[in-house]
C-alpha cells in the first residue's frame, strides 16, 4: 500500500487528491472524474515514454510522469506525432517518487504558477515600497496594542486556573470520542501523538456546547429579551476579574437593567461560561493549556480572537476557532468571512509572533493595510518582547524554541505562495446575531463543504456483524415458539442491559445483571445464552461474579465496544419497531425488513460532495442514527459510488435508505441505483425510484431489487432531486445499507 498526494490543476483551479495505489486505476479515474467532469471511460492515462496506463499494475511502475487526456473518436485514431501534439495541450500528471509524494500538474499550469509567483513577489516589493510613505511610524501605538495580551496569556500558566478548567471537562467521555473518531478512520491502535491530536479536536467540539454566545443577555429578573442602554461603572467585584467594561441592558418587559461585565480573567469565564469572541478564545486557550497543549492566543486587529495549538501529529501550529468549532482552516476569515486582514499576532508565554501570512493569500493587499508602523519596526517590537518572555528559560529550551520559530517562518512563506484548494467552500461567520454579522460583512455562506471528496474507506464491518448476530437469536425464538410479545419483552431486557453498560466508563465496562430487573418469561441465564453472538459482535462477554451474579464486561479492545454499542442500540430499536408490525414469526419471516443479513461492508466510497467535518460520506454507512451524509449542493442532483472490497462480485438483493434527523425538505425523493461488473466502465440499472416521501425522521425504507441477477463490484446511487428543491440546495441521508443475495 502506497499513499500518495495528488495536486491536480484544472483550468484555473487546483485540487488535492489523496490516492492509495491499492485502490486501483478505476478509483483514480473516478476521483479525476469528480474533479474534472471527464468521464472515466473518456480518460486516457499516459505514463513515461508514452506508455498507456491501463491496468492497476501499470500505476505501480509510474515514477516520473503520468498524463491524463480527454479522448474522443478522433483521439483514439491518433498515433505517433499526431498523438504527441495532442498531448501538448493535455493535462499532465507528474508523480515525484520522493517520500511517495505525488504532484499532478499541467505544463501550462506550471508556467502560470511561476508567472503568478513572480507577480506576487513584485506586488510584495511594491507594497513594501509604498508602505514606507503610508505608515504613521507609530511604534508606541503598535506595542501598546500588544502589551495587555502579553500579560493576559500568563494567566493560562496558573495551576489554580488550569485545575478549575479541568474539573469541568468530562475527560473520560472526550477520550472515548477521540478514540472512536480515530477508529472510524480505521485507526484502532493510535499512537499517543494521534490520541492527543484527536482529544484536542473533541475538546474544541465540547467547548462549543459548553460555552454560550451572548448577543444581549436575558433579563436577570424575568428572563425576557433586553436591549442595550449604554455602559456602566464596574463594581469592585467585577474589577476583581478584569471586568472593567460593563454593558447595560434594559428589559423589554419589566424595564429592569441587567449588567454584562466583559471579564478578562479566564477563571471567571470558566464559571460564567458566556461571552463573545474575546471571552470564547480567552477561556478556550486556558482549557488547551490546562491539558498540556502548547497554545497561543491569536489577536486579529480587525476585531476577532481565536486560538492556535501546536500539533505534534501535524508537526506545526494549528488554527482553532472555538466560536465556530472549526479547526485547521486558517483561510476561514479571508475566504469565508471576507475579512480585510492587517495584523494577526500570536501570544504565548514564551513569545509573540506575527502569523498574518498563515491567514492570507493576498499578502501585498494585506501589506497595504498595515499602516501603523513599518515592517522593520513590527519585527523589532516582536523580537524584543519575545526576548523578554524567554530571558529566564534554559539554553536547551531556547534552542528548541528558536528551531521551531525558524521552521514556522519557512512554512509561513511556503503557505503564502501556495494556491487555494478551490474544492473547499469555507463558511461565513456563524456566531453572533445575523444582523450583527451582516453589519460586519461577515455573513458569507452557511456551508463548510468539499466538492472534490477523497475516496474514503467504510469502517463498518461491525455493523454487518451486529445485524447478522440477531439471526441465531431469532431462530431460537422461532424454534421455541415464543410469541411476539415474549420476544419484545426479551429484547427490552437486552436493551436495558446494553443501555446501562453504555453509561459506564469505556475503559473497563462492567455491569452486574440484576435478576429482579428481568421482566420477561426467560431467566437471565436463558437470555444471556440467546444473545451470545450479539455480545461477541459487541466485543463483550459474560462472567460469573463471586456473589453468584452474572455480569457483562469487555472481551476486547475498549474502543471496539465503544464504536459498536450505539449501533446495536439503534438496531434494537429498529427491530422492535418492525416486530410490532409483524404477524407470528416463522423461519421465512427472518429476513428483510425485520432482520438484515448479508450487508455489504468495508467498501471504498466516492461522493459528489460532502459537508465537513461531520457530514462526510462515510457517515451514511456507519450504522449510527446520530450521523448523516450531507451534500451541500445535492438538491438537484448528486451521487455516491461504492466500490466493493477486493473487487468481490455481489448480486444486490435490496438496499435501505434512512431519513436523517431534521430538515425533511432535504430528503431524497427520486434516484437511480446502478451496478457495474467492470469497475465502473459500464453500468446496469438495478432500481429506479421517483416521488418517494419519508413520513418521519429516522424512517427506514427498504427497496427490493427486481431487475434480475447482475453481479457487480461497484454500485452507484444517483440522487436526482430532494423533497423540496425550492427550499434547499442540500441533500441529506441518515444511512445507506446495501444487502447482497445469499450465496
Amino acid at each position: 500500500m502506497v499513499a500518495r498526494k495528488l495536486l491536480v490543476h484544472h483550468n484555473d483551479s487546483q485540487f488535492d487528491v489523496d490516492y492509495d495505489t491499492d485502490d486501483g486505476i478505476q478509483v483514480l479515474k473516478f476521483q479525476l472524474f469528480s474533479l474534472t467532469s471527464i468521464l472515466p471511460d473518456e480518460q486516457k492515462l499516459i505514463g513515461e515514454k508514452n506508455i498507456p496506463i491501463i491496468e492497476d499494475s501499470d500505476l505501480n511502475s509510474v515514477s516520473d510522469s503520468l498524463r491524463l487526456i480527454t479522448i474522443s473518436g478522433e483521439d483514439e485514431e491518433e498515433d505517433g506525432e499526431e498523438r504527441e501534439s495532442s498531448i501538448t495541450d493535455a493535462k499532465q500528471i507528474t508523480i515525484q517518487g520522493e517520500n511517495d509524494k505525488v504532484v499532478v500538474e499541467s505544463s501550462s499550469s506550471f508556467a502560470k504558477s511561476d508567472e503568478e509567483l513572480a507577480r506576487m513577489l513584485q506586488a510584495e516589493e511594491e507594497a513594501l515600497f509604498y508602505q514606507q510613505f503610508q505608515t504613521r511610524d507609530n511604534r508606541e501605538e503598535f506595542e501598546g496594542k500588544l502589551r495587555p495580551y502579553v500579560r493576559q496569556v500568563l494567566m493560562y500558566e496558573d495551576p489554580v486556573r488550569q485545575e478549575a478548567a479541568r474539573k469541568t471537562v468530562p475527560v473520560d467521555e472526550l477520550e472515548e470520542k477521540a478514540l472512536v473518531s480515530l477508529a472510524k478512520e480505521g485507526n484502532f491502535k493510535p499512537s499517543k501523538v494521534e490520541q492527543d491530536h484527536a482529544f484536542l479536536l473533541q475538546l474544541l467540539i465540547w467547548f462549543k456546547k459548553f460555552f454560550r454566545w451572548v448577543n444581549a443577555p436575558p433579563c436577570d429578573g424575568c428572563a425576557s429579551d433586553t436591549a442595550n442602554c449604554g455602559m456602566g461603572a464596574p463594581y469592585p467585584s467585577e474589577l476583581q476579574f478584569g471586568g472593567s467594561r460593563v454593558e447595560l441592558y434594559r428589559c423589554k418587559s419589566c424595564s429592569r437593567v441587567t449588567r454584562f461585565p466583559r471579564y478578562n480573567d479566564p477563571l471567571k469565564l470558566v464559571e460564567t461560561r458566556k461571552g463573545r469572541c474575546g471571552e470564547w478564545a480567552n477561556c478556550f486557550t486556558l482549557y488547551s493549556r490546562a491539558f498540556g497543549y502548547d497554545s497561543r492566543l491569536i489577536l486579529d486587529f480587525t476585531d476577532h480572537v481565536w486560538t492556535e495549538c501546536y500539533s505534534h501529529h501535524l508537526g506545526r501550529w494549528m488554527h482553532l476557532d472555538p466560536c465556530e468549532a472549526i479547526y485547521d482552516n486558517p483561510l476561514l476569515y479571508e475566504k469565508g468571512w471576507n475579512k480585510k486582514l492587517s495584523y494577526v499576532i500570536a501570544f504565548a508565554k514564551d513569545g509573540v509572533h506575527d502569523v498574518t501570512k498563515r491567514y492570507t493569500r493576498n499578502w501585498p493587499e494585506v501589506l497595504s493595510r498595515r499602516d501603523i508602523t513599518t515592517e522593520s519596526v513590527v519585527s523589532a517590537v516582536l523580537l524584543n518582547i519575545t526576548k523578554e518572555c524567554r530571558k529566564s528559560i534554559t539554553s536547551r529550551e531556547l534552542s528548541r524554541l528558536e528551531d521551531r520559530d525558524r521552521n514556522e517562518a519557512e512554512t509561513l512563506e511556503m503557505d503564502l505562495h501556495s494556491q487555494v484548494d478551490a474544492s473547499i467552500s469555507l463558511p461565513g461567520r456563524q456566531s453572533g446575531a445575523k444582523e450583527w454579522r451582516i453589519a460586519r460583512s461577515e455573513l458569507g455562506s452557511d456551508s463548510y463543504s468539499h466538492s472534490s471528496c477523497p475516496v474514503r474507506t467504510c469502517v463498518d464491518e461491525h455493523v454487518s456483524r451486529i445485524y447478522n448476530a440477531f439471526y441465531p437469536m431469532f431462530s431460537q425464538f422461532v424454534h421455541e415458539g415464543y410469541s411476539n410479545v415474549d420476544i419484545l419483552a426479551v429484547l427490552s431486557v437486552v436493551k436495558r442491559f446494553l443501555l446501562d453498560l453504555s453509561k459506564t466508563s469505556y475503559k473497563d465496562r462492567r455491569r452486574s445483571i440484576d435478576p429482579d430487573s428481568n421482566t420477561s418469561k426467560l431467566s437471565v441465564h436463558e437470555i444471556m445464552s440467546s444473545v451470545g453472538e450479539l455480545l461477541t459482535a459487541l466485543f463483550l462477554k459474560t462472567e460469573l461474579e463471586t456473589d453468584g451474579k452474572m455480569s457483562i464486561c469487555l472481551a476486547g479492545e475498549p474502543v471496539k465496544t465503544s464504536i459498536a454499542l450505539p449501533v446495536a442500540l439503534d438496531i434494537l430499536d429498529d427491530i422492535m419497531a418492525n416486530l410490532k408490525n409483524c404477524g407470528k414469526l416463522t423461519k421465512d419471516s427472518l429476513t428483510l425488513p425485520l432482520l438484515k443479513l448479508n450487508r455489504i461492508s468495508s467498501g471504498l466510497i466516492l461522493a459528489s460532495g460532502e459537508e465537513l467535518p461531520f457530514g462526510i460520506v462515510t457517515s451514511a454507512f456507519d450504522g449510527s442514527c446520530t450521523s448523516k451524509w450531507e451534500e451541500p449542493n445535492g438538491s438537484k442532483g448528486c451521487w455516491i459510488i461504492y466500490k466493493v472490497q477486493n473487487d468481490k462480485m455481489y448480486d444486490l438483493e435490496a438496499y435501505e435508505l434512512m431519513s436523517a434527523n431534521d430538515a425533511p425538505e432535504r430528503d431524497p425523493m427520486s434516484w437511480v441505483v446502478e451496478g457495474s461488473n467492470d469497475g465502473g466502465l459500464s453500468w446496469h440499472v438495478l432500481d429506479k425510484q421517483t416521488s418517494q416521501i419519508f413520513e418521519k425522521r429516522f424512517q427506514r425504507k427498504t427497496y427490493k431489487i427486481v431487475s434480475g441477477v447482475h453481479p457487480s463490484n461497484v454500485f452507484r446511487l444517483s440522487f436526482l432531486s430532494v423533497r423540496d428543491v425550492q427550499a434547499t440546495s442540500r441533500l441529506q441521508i441518515g444511512s445507506i445499507d446495501l444487502y447482497a443475495t445469499p450465496a
